[in-house]
């Protein structure tokens, strides 16, 4: 069975999940440090703090939306396959779902050393989870469907334009939270790091993969 002109072996798929699901793991650790959310749930934490949309709802409407943007950037490249985006938001909800909860276990960090190491490795796993996931080539989630996209029609490296995305996230989840909050809201030191980080570890992942493998991988494959 084939899937976009490729094979659909078991290693594919479980790189796929296992991948989205260290994202999750990425988001559930960010909330806990109370550092802020990580880029990609900062809207969706945003809309929860704000209208009580519980996250998992909330995160996909953001990717609804963001599938809609990349209709509209791709045009006549936009394929079928990429309408999935929006069903794997909910698989994608479902899993930050289970995560927050599983995080429920754990300490709430107690001095900013702690919430600073949650963040750190909030932002290692969100980027192996892309690492891991997007270059299966199956459906990407929206957030990166929508950076591939625009990688592809700007001709600039993925994980440079992941930066750019991801500071845009959080510039609008800090406008929202302040413009009817009041206040920061899911956006937080722990927020802006990742946003500055997050594609720069995927590179960094990427280079360390190269030298020990002696191959790459493709981040911008649709």
């Amino acid at each position: 069975m084939q899937f976009s002109g490729e094979e659909l072996t078991f290693r594919r798929v479980f790189n796929y999940v296992f991948g989205l699901y260290l994202i999750t793991l990425g988001v559930a650790f960010s909330i806990k440090s109370g550092l802020g959310s990580a880029p990609v749930s900062s809207i969706p934490y945003a809309l929860d703090l704000i209208w009580l949309i519980e996250i998992g709802i909330a995160t996909f409407l953001f990717h609804a939306f963001l599938v809609f943007i990349e209709w509209i950037l791709l045009r006549e490249d936009f394929k079928k396959k990429h309408f999935l985006q929006v069903f794997v938001g909910v698989l994608f909800g479902i899993f930050t779902s289970f995560s927050v909860s599983l995080m429920s276990f754990i300490p709430s960090a107690d001095n900013f050393a702690v919430a600073l190491l949650m963040s750190v490795l909030s932002i290692l796993f969100i980027a192996l989870g892309l690492f891991f996931y997007v270059p299966t080539n199956l459906i990407p989630l929206s957030v990166e469907g929508v950076t591939q996209a625009i990688a592809i029609v700007t001709d600039r490296p993925f994980p440079r334009i992941k930066v750019y995305i991801d500071i845009t996230i959080v510039a609008t989840a800090l406008l929202l939270s302040y413009g009817f909050l009041g206040q920061f809201g899911s956006v937080g030191i722990g927020t802006i790091l990742g946003a500055l980080f997050i594609g720069t570890t995927v590179k960094y992942i990427h280079k360390i993969h190269w030298h020990i493998t002696g191959s790459e991988v493709d981040l911008k494959k649709m």
